[in-house]
């Protein structure tokens, strides 16, 4: 397959690195001449000009999408979005757009597909393709994540576009997980890093307390790891929308505040826990969850393979 990398970042630089392991013809383009004349010293194929005549071409939209607390910068992804939309105007086979980024729900349709529409003067659907494959790669080992991965999420509306994606994606193995909606794949790389970033918070939380008590942090951390349903039920606690109830959790969860407000620390991801959780009893006419009740996974949108 054709594929080009737009971007020449980690992300684009392991995505096309990848790819090109297993055969396919890859193309990077950015911006910075340094990173097109790095990679071509390496045999890559690297330009700053984007050309999509010739073959269908698979495009990647890997750029970077910084944040603030207004939320995600997209000028990148604006700037590409608009040279795909110029360079599909010359194209003479319909090319499949993929966004990589990070970035938030409905990204994908409300501002890189419009983007596209207007410049090339093309439909999604009809003179091109779109989809949505965020990557879940670690800085320090990339490539390496990306030739054997844990899991690979792609999104589109088209079936046969979702089709093709997973089949370029099968050869390397790990769960594939197939969306109707991009913004659902959009959701998922964006609840994964958050979930990430809150488990280590609560850890720290718990290894200031453990540590204040002149006990082993880390074979505490390391035993709840294994013991804690939440950590090796992956259907545990997922059902949106319900408390959790039953005689141990909220006794316990109010006991390590108490705990740490005894020793005069805070526990601020326990509060937050217990807020939320009191937020939802009120509002929500739901049934609770404990520890004997577990919950199934939702099984996902009718119609689209799990795998």
């Amino acid at each position: 397959m054709r594929i080009v990398i737009v971007g020449a970042g980690v992300v684009g630089t392991a995505t096309g690195k990848g790819f090109a392991r297993r055969g396919h013809a890859v193309m990077f383009v950015d911006t910075d001449a340094r990173r097109v004349d790095a990679l071509r010293r390496e045999g890559a194929a690297a330009s700053s000009e984007l050309d999509l005549r010739g073959p269908a071409a698979t495009v990647m939209l890997s750029v970077p999408t910084p944040s603030s607390s207004a939320g995600y910068d997209l000028s990148a992804v604006r700037n590409a979005a608009a040279a795909v939309g110029e360079a599909l105007r010359s194209a003479e086979e319909l090319s499949t757009v993929v966004l990589r980024s990070t970035v938030a729900p409905g990204t994908l349709e409300g501002t890189v597909q419009p983007i596209i529409e207007q410049r090339s003067g093309q439909r999604a659907g009809e003179g091109f393709a779109l989809a949505s494959n965020p990557e879940f790669l670690r800085a320090e080992c990339a490539l390496e994540d990306f030739l054997a991965p844990w899991m690979t999420v792609v999104a589109s509306r088209s079936k046969r576009t979702r089709e093709r994606l997973a089949e370029l994606y099968r050869p390397f193995g790990g769960t594939l997980e197939l969306f109707a909606d991009p913004a659902e794949a959009e959701f998922v790389k964006l609840v994964h890093n958050v979930f990430n970033a809150t488990k280590i918070s609560f850890f720290n939380e718990v290894w200031s307390l453990a540590s204040h008590l002149g006990l082993d942090a880390h074979r505490i951390a390391a035993t709840v790891a294994s013991s804690a349903e939440a950590s090796w039920n992956p259907g545990y606690g997922i059902r949106g929308g319900r408390p959790y109830g039953g005689e141990c959790l909220p006794k316990d969860v109010s006991g390590f505040l108490g705990f740490a407000l005894e020793l005069g620390l805070d526990a601020p991801m326990a509060a937050a826990t217990r807020a939320v959780n009191e937020r939802l009893i009120r509002e929500a006419d739901q049934p609770t969850i404990d520890l004997r009740s577990p919950v199934e996974p939702d099984p996902g949108p009718a119609g689209v393979p799990r795998r």
